[in-house]
């Protein structure tokens, strides 16, 4: 087991070198610039040129790459150029939210979507399969967006049940320690805040979850209708075991594999920034920040936030690896 987490960790260097020399070359081809940002039309050709200047974008795209390379071995992303604060923390201050986010939409998807994908399939043909099927079509071809837009506007702000935007309440004044606001409301015991924290991710959380709800149900079925026919559940079943033996050691462990694999795909996925969710709610992640980025041509922050979740997506997929040994000890062995 150590060797397997030290050779997938040694296989991130080429991983993030392949990454970082793509990056450059699609960032530095990529119409315009920082300081047609910085600067919009009314800019002269002297002032774009002192910007370019300025920021070291005037040299050769070698250079600019060794830079960038020294840095990152230094741990250091950089400054970025549209905010002038520090890319890792522009980083910390907004990947907090995402994960929020993110563990909040797969909650609601595991938690729904196991369960329901299984009933739908020791149902096979019945109403409840064809509605599980039906919805999980519908989830997938509804745009996040336009979920969020008729989420809001039927529960925020015509029923006034949940709050329209943003991660708190601005009137409550809490301690922040990690910046993870629920956390940081338990940690303090400031009870009120950590509340008002998950019930601002209620309506982003189901927007977000209703693709990866959609495909873990397709997928948890389809995986449960495959062990339903093995021997071995048709043996443990002529041995006398109870059903819920036989669901939850023989049928169940087995079909989690292919599921695990999508849980840790589409984990990865709402990590790297849920862009329009992030921008109907108004909810400060990565996502929206990394769609201003592009439009500014911050380059910094781009690098280094694309640089760091390719890590973080690598480090997801890792604990998805490892958990295999667990819910199957054949994985193990081998």
């Amino acid at each position: 087991m150590f060797r397997f987490i030290v050779r997938r960790l040694l296989q991130l260097i080429p991983t993030l070198f392949g990454l970082s020399i793509l990056l450059f070359i699609w960032l530095r081809r990529l119409p315009g610039g920082p300081e047609t940002a910085i600067l919009g039309e009314r800019g002269t050709p002297e002032m774009r040129a002192a910007i370019r200047r300025n920021l070291g974008l005037d040299e050769p795209i070698l250079i600019q790459y060794g830079r960038f390379v020294r840095r990152l071995i230094r741990l250091d992303l950089g400054t970025s150029i549209s905010t002038k604060r520090e890319v890792t923390t522009e980083f910390l201050q907004r990947f907090p939210g995402t994960v929020e986010l993110t563990v909040m939409a797969m909650v609601i998807a595991i938690g729904i979507g196991i369960p329901l994908g299984y009933l739908a399939a020791r149902r096979r043909g019945r109403f409840l399969d064809h509605a599980s099927v039906g919805g999980s079509l519908i989830g997938i071809c509804i745009p996040v967006f336009f979920l969020a837009y008729v989420l809001k506007a039927i529960f925020s702000e015509n029923l006034n049940w949940f709050p329209a935007s943003g991660r708190q309440d601005p009137t409550i004044e809490a301690t922040r320690i990690t910046n993870f606001f629920v956390l940081d409301g338990l940690l303090t015991r400031e009870w009120d805040a950590a509340a008002d924290a998950i019930w601002h991710l209620v309506l982003p959380g189901i927007a977000l979850a209703s693709i990866p709800l959609a495909i873990i149900v397709r997928m948890t079925r389809a995986s449960v209708l495959e062990v339903l026919n093995e021997d071995f559940v048709r043996t443990a079943e002529a041995k006398g075991l109870t059903e819920s033996v036989v669901r939850r050691r023989h049928v169940l462990r087995n079909a989690m594999l292919p599921v695990a694999t999508s849980v840790g795909l589409l984990t990865g996925g709402l990590l790297s920034g849920a862009v329009l969710t992030e921008t109907v709610f108004a909810f400060s992640g990565i996502g929206a920040f990394l769609a201003d980025s592009i439009s500014q041509r911050d380059y910094p922050v781009l690098m280094g936030f694309i640089m760091i979740i390719a890590v973080v997506y690598v480090m997801v997929n890792l604990i998805v690896d490892l958990s295999y040994s667990l819910i199957d000890p054949r994985v193990r062995v081998r």
